[in-house]
């Protein structure tokens, strides 16, 4: 166990409950944020290796978004027929990734591509969490449309290839399968309610990052360590979050959120 402290004079280990407990709290708070926050902080906060921080956090998302996908699916918000549909585009996408990360060899290639994505994957994240609104208002607007009613058939292709795309982001950087996946299934299925997108989102999230994760367990860059820390701070964080965050209004803490996202993802892209 490291015993090295950071300029708050906590332990690392301590820093690391902490830092989950502060991401968790936002996740509460938000409902978005999770991979899209903990990753860049434990590269730029605690300067682990890009490969380590995304496949530690995506065993943590795994875990942390787990009793939420239990709660949506009790409700019966769940469309599984989408679900099927994602995973059958993002698992292949996930495991072609897996296998394109294990064969470029060098640490320096896979670090820079891995910053290069985490900062796009961030970037189209905070653009979603903007216009989330303002994407759903128009998505149920075309949907009566002849334009729309013709592209009904191609529905199911389309959101495999969604699938496809997330499974090779949420792999690469551990971000995406939250608010970007959202708004993606906003646009494809603008009649479902907002509550049966979030819960079918999440369950797709539950299950892609638990085969993303497993497959970086795999090749060794998991940190179990650092997941057991981050888990003790977030769990609680997350449970405090959520009590708050029905107090607030989402108008406020949106702009706020994807401000942040954005400011962290071009930090990335340029850096990469």
């Amino acid at each position: 166990m490291r015993s090295v402290y950071l300029w708050t004079g906590l332990p690392m280990e301590l820093a690391y409950s902490f830092a989950g407990l502060v991401v968790g709290f936002i996740v509460g708070l938000t409902g978005i944020g999770g991979g899209a926050l903990m990753t860049p902080i434990l590269i730029v906060v605690f300067g682990i290796p890009p490969i380590t921080a995304v496949s530690t956090d995506l065993i943590y998302a795994a875990v942390t978004k787990f009793g939420g996908a239990i709660t949506y699916t009790r409700k019966k918000l769940i469309e599984w027929k989408v679900v099927i549909l994602l995973l059958a585009g993002s698992v292949p996408g996930s495991l072609l990734t897996l296998f394109y990360l294990d064969s470029l060899g060098g640490l320096e290639k896979m670090e820079h591509l891995i910053n290069l994505t985490l900062g796009i994957s961030l970037v189209l994240t905070s653009i979603a969490v903007f216009l989330r609104n303002k994407i759903r208002n128009q998505a149920i607007k075309w949907q009566h449309t002849p334009a729309a009613r013709h592209a009904k058939k191609w529905r199911p292709l389309a959101t495999t290839l969604m699938g496809l795309v997330l499974g090779c982001l949420v792999t690469l950087s551990s971000v995406g399968a939250g608010a970007l996946g959202t708004a993606l299934l906003i646009v494809l299925y603008p009649r479902m309610s907002m509550p049966t997108i979030v819960g079918t989102d999440l369950v797709h999230a539950v299950a892609l990052t638990a085969i993303a994760g497993a497959g970086h367990y795999q090749m060794g860059s998991v940190d179990l360590s650092l997941l057991a820390y981050l888990l003790i701070g977030s769990l609680p964080g997350v449970f405090v979050g959520s009590q708050i965050g029905t107090r607030l209004s989402p108008k406020v803490m949106q702009p706020i959120m994807g401000s942040i996202l954005l400011a962290i993802g071009l930090r990335f892209v340029i850096a990469g």
